[in-house]
């Protein structure tokens, strides 16, 4: 189908495929921030029920390392600070793309005159493609 489109159309067509692409990637990236930050905030939680006199290890690459309590309970809010900071990068990032393919999708329906909003705003198909 794409054979009959304008080059311009192409065009955008394969920009909108990007940006589904850039799309999914954020939201991996954005559900593997959310699981880091439950995870140390769950960490940071147990901590406070913890002994300030418990021996305790943390990570350091294949090894565990001693460290006190303060040194982890200082890490484990370093680490949540940092992954709240990420997280609202990527809730960011997460809306300039929507942005960005939905002014595509609009430029694309103009270009080829389905401005009549039979297609919605999922696009593909267009009129006729009621899925019956």
């Amino acid at each position: 189908m794409q054979g009959n489109l304008p080059p311009e159309a192409q065009e955008k067509i394969e920009q909108l495929q990007d940006l589904q692409e850039t799309a999914q990637e954020v939201a991996v990236q954005k559900q593997e921030a959310e699981s880091g930050l439950t995870e140390a905030q769950n960490a940071l939680d147990e901590l406070e029920s913890i002994d300030e006199g418990t021996t305790m290890y943390r990570n350091v690459g294949e090894l565990l390392v001693e460290t006190d309590y303060d040194q982890a309970e200082e890490d484990l809010e370093e680490k949540v600070d940092t992954l709240e900071i990420r997280l609202e990068t990527l809730e960011k990032q997460e809306e300039r793309v929507q942005d960005q393919f939905e002014s595509l999708q609009e430029e694309l329906e103009d270009m080829l005159g389905g401005g009549g909003g039979m297609g919605g705003p999922a696009g593909p198909g267009g009129p006729g493609a009621g899925g019956a």
